[in-house]
């Protein structure tokens, strides 16, 4: 796979060592046990895969390029380059601004820019819409586009069901700037509904087998279906392809359950599905199912609590930290400055969605056992530190150097 030139400020001595140790020894990815770093008073489980993946290494190598390359011009990012606070801030101290905020609401009008200005298309991708917008301006777009291949790979594939006369069910959250744009692709070439979760996709299907009148689907999805959407017509053939950061098993759960209900109402046999069900397993990203199944596989060991990095908005990293939480106490935090002291941790509700301080997190019992993770979008130096910052609390722990040697070898 491609090696990307990103900072060095984002990589890390210990964790990037750690990843580059086990890829060297397990080559093919099928080892998904936690990397275990026992320093006698605490002991560590890492998850054997999280962090930076393809498509962020891309969209970051892209967008400081971008920065070397336009020393005199105007340079914008369409919303934040990936969902962390760290590389975000950074771009922005660097003197390039947002167009948009990643809800959606616009922060500059596209008035003001010129053919001149340059502007970085997200990891995420940008709606057909924005893009003929940047083009009629004079834009050139496709330059600094970073969009990531895997998300493309979602736009090609809804594609070439839609001109099979499928309509694309897209399983992902209405808001988010991916799903959005994987909307506007989709709805080029095919009618196209958005479900958010397996509760959606069971009210999707009441009008699959007719159970509830058309009208009432309008009111159900609405912001979340295509222009001239009708149930009737539009739900008797379907494939289901989804926002590549969800939950895999969700998606998959929400496919099988589809398929199952178009399958009864339509008395197909097995080997008939795809004459109204289409298959799009390949849409699943590479990545997110490997940051899934290490996080299945750190859990299946035992610790007193698990730390998960990254950003609030992170759609990847929230789906690690449900994981998580399931099976013990969980800390969502965005680097080691939420760690206030040995006592304090400031740490992200995902049902309150606000920033909470839990007090005495740290267990006072010897030795300890802590889980750690993060997103597709967080740094290496990022872990490290946090690792470093827990470490620091733990009096006669065996120093980082000599724990390092064996992956330094």
């Amino acid at each position: 796979m491609k090696s990307f030139n990103i900072p060095s400020y984002y990589h890390s001595q210990i964790i990037t060592p750690i990843k580059e140790y086990r890829r060297k020894h397990d080559k093919l990815k099928r080892d998904f046990s936690p990397t275990v770093l026992d320093f006698g008073t605490v002991k560590f489980l890492i998850a054997r895969h999280f962090g930076f993946c393809y498509g962020v290494e891309n969209a970051i190598e892209k967008a400081y390029n971008a920065i070397l390359e336009n020393p005199d011009k105007r340079i914008f990012l369409l919303s934040e380059m990936i969902h962390n606070p760290d590389v975000n801030a950074d771009l922005l101290s660097r003197g390039v601004r947002f167009l948009t905020e990643t809800s959606g609401a616009q922060l500059i009008p596209f008035e003001d820019l010129t053919r001149d200005d340059v502007v970085i298309i997200p990891a995420f991708g940008t709606t057909l819409e924005t893009q003929n917008l940047l083009e009629k301006i004079g834009v050139d777009v496709a330059k600094y586009d970073t969009t990531c291949p895997f998300v493309e790979k979602v736009w090609n594939r809804a594609t070439q069901i839609g001109q099979k006369n499928y309509t694309i069910v897209v399983h992902g959250k209405p808001s988010h700037e991916e799903t959005r744009a994987t909307f506007s692709h989709s709805k080029e070439n095919a009618p196209t509904v958005v479900v958010r979760d397996l509760a959606q996709a069971e009210q999707l299907a009441k009008y699959v087998t007719a159970q509830l009148p058309k009208e009432q689907f309008y009111e159900d999805f609405a912001g979340q279906y295509s222009d001239g959407f009708d149930p009737e017509r539009d739900l008797q053939r379907i494939g289901v392809v989804n926002q590549t950061t969800m939950l895999a098993s969700d998606t998959q759960g929400i496919a099988d359950f589809l398929k199952n209900v178009i399958s009864k109402h339509y008395r197909l046999l097995p080997q008939q599905a795809e004459e109204r069900f289409a298959n799009t397993r390949d849409t699943l990203c590479y990545a997110t199912n490997d940051n899934q199944d290490a996080t299945y596989a750190l859990l299946t060991h035992q610790a007193d609590f698990a730390v998960v990095a990254g950003g609030y908005n992170s759609s990847n990293t929230t789906h690690l930290v449900d994981l998580c939480h399931e099976k013990l106490p969980t800390y969502f935090i965005e680097s080691a400055v939420k760690i206030l002291d040995q006592n304090l941790i400031k740490h992200f509700n995902l049902h309150t969605k606000a920033e909470e301080v839990t007090e005495d997190f740290l267990p006072a019992k010897r030795p300890l056992t802590i889980m750690l993770t993060c997103g597709a979008s967080c740094p290496d130096a990022t872990v490290e530190g946090i690792l470093l910052r827990l470490l620091s609390f733990i009096e006669g722990a065996t120093p980082v150097e000599e724990i390092m040697k064996h992956y330094k070898e």
